[in-house]
């Protein structure tokens, strides 16, 4: 029954997450002279499918990773269990469907009606708000006054028809502030919004050393701008650098988890309360709130595959099948080249947007999916057009949230891939804004090593800040 449910999920998705923007979402309220932001391209997706050449294999494993991947959790009685104690949401595909599946924040903020979702009483926190973006909620210190840095979810199952006896409390997040910019409330919680998953397994696939190479390229440009690039590292060696086997570190705001499986172990029990292999304990274990043995997602060992099913794709956890979901997803098409759009990339190599947006990388020459002795067509030896460098760098006290993650400090975050820009909503790590151009100012500040180049870019003409921004949602 759950792969036949699975089944029909997946023929419902194209319907799902199909939406539709006003290319003016993002100018209104612009006024006067400087560039405006045209707002959310329009036309099709151009991302959510699969990569190019997967094998048959490959696409079964990519297909029952976006079947799940859109599958509502419950807290028991379902197919789906493990919901909370405390939660975000109740699915992957809530936070990451713009515009498409594995995407970002949608324009309908989900996490409204998730809120009282099958009975539950919580109140929807004022940085939540209908058309404002995903937010989780991290707080700086914890009641003692020390150095806190967790999701502190929004939500908890007290009050769920499938939670009975479960009697606990939401976090506070008061005093509010602004629910647009998420500023001016209680200064203890900072913000957080989902980030896109489109190439995900291209990112994961970039050698260590392309990133090491392209880190001391064109340093003495770089040092003339005050670009310097993160020695992230917990032992000695380079960059982003896991403390477990010293390989960089490239997913999340600020380059702290290391793979797929990773990054979406640590979002099913984050976002979802649900333990699993890699996170097996339950994040609050008050008595009377835990329903379900631990870990939640398992392998499945003794599930049966379908009659004429090859591969047996049910075998997986949950967090294997995210993992091949994300590892197989195609990345964003850019919309075609225009005359602006081709002087606009000119104008962003010209100003140095470029020494940190860094455009493209290659793939490992032999990079396996699921053999090792075959390794995958699509993965291997694949340019990767991310506009990244995968570094953290120092962004300043504008934007700087107050929280440390590996040795990425409070005002540092990785360079965040520009792929699929033009069809965002929301930017910077908390979408205090729906405006490019305002995101793009927000780089400046005390400390921040975008400052030149920021510099640089004020300077321009209004025409050459309009091509680079149109450049900018081309992608």
């Amino acid at each position: 029954m759950k792969m036949k449910s699975r089944a029909l999920r997946v023929k419902r998705i194209g319907v799902a997450v199909t939406l539709v923007f006003a290319a003016c979402v993002c100018a209104l309220g612009q006024t006067g002279k400087g560039p405006v932001d045209p707002g959310v391209r329009g036309g099709a997706a151009g991302a959510g499918g699969p990569l190019n050449g997967l094998t048959a294999d490959e696409a079964a494993f990519f297909q029952d990773g976006l079947a799940r991947f859109a599958e509502v959790e419950v807290v028991t009685g379902g197919a789906n269990n493990g919901l909370g104690p405390r939660f975000n949401s109740n699915q992957c595909l809530s936070c990451h469907a713009q515009p498409a599946s594995g995407g970002s924040s949608p324009s309908q903020n989900p996490e409204v009606k998730v809120a009282t979702l099958n009975g539950a009483k919580n109140v929807v926190p004022w940085f939540v708000t209908p058309h404002g973006p995903v937010r989780e909620a991290r707080f700086k210190k914890s009641p003692d006054a020390s150095n806190d840095g967790e999701v502190h979810d929004l939500f908890v199952i007290t009050g769920r028809a499938d939670a009975v006896g479960c009697n606990i409390k939401q976090f506070n997040f008061l005093p509010a502030g602004n629910p647009q910019t998420g500023q001016g409330g209680n200064r203890n919680i900072i913000f957080r919004i989902p980030t896109p998953l489109f190439g995900a397994g291209l990112m994961e696939a970039i050698p260590d050393s392309a990133i090491l190479a392209n880190s001391k390229a064109n340093a003495a440009e770089k040092a003339a701008l005050g670009i310097r690039g993160r020695v992230n590292a917990h032992l000695s060696g380079n960059v982003n650098v896991s403390g477990n086997d010293g390989t960089i570190t490239r997913f999340g705001w600020k380059a702290q988890n290391k793979s797929l499986v990773i990054f979406a172990g640590e979002a099913y029990n984050v976002e979802m309360g649900i333990t699993n292999q890699l996170f097996p304990q339950e994040r609050d274990e008050t008595p009377g709130c835990l329903f379900n043995a631990t870990p939640e997602d398992t392998n499945n060992f003794t599930t049966t595959p379908a009659p004429g099913t090859n591969p047996n794709t049910a075998v997986l956890s949950d967090i294997e099948a995210f993992a091949d979901f994300m590892r197989m997803l195609a990345p964003p098409t850019p919309a075609p080249d225009t005359p602006s759009t081709v002087k606009g990339r000119g104008v962003f190599n010209k100003v140095g947007c470029t020494h940190c947006h860094t455009s493209s990388f290659t793939t490992g020459k032999l990079i396996a999916s699921g053999s090792s002795t075959s390794p995958s067509v699509a993965l291997s030896n694949q340019p990767v057009n991310l506009f990244s460098d995968i570094l953290v760098h120092h962004m300043g006290a504008g934007l700087a949230d107050g929280i440390t993650q590996g040795a990425a400090g409070p005002d540092e975050f990785r360079t965040a891939p520009l792929w699929g820009v033009g069809q965002r909503i929301f930017f910077l790590h908390d979408g205090r804004t729906s405006n490019l151009v305002e995101a793009i100012r927000a780089h400046r500040s005390a400390g921040s090593e975008a400052n030149k180049v920021i510099e640089h870019f004020n300077r321009l003409s209004t025409e050459e800040q309009q091509d680079l921004i149109n450049f900018l949602r081309s992608l």
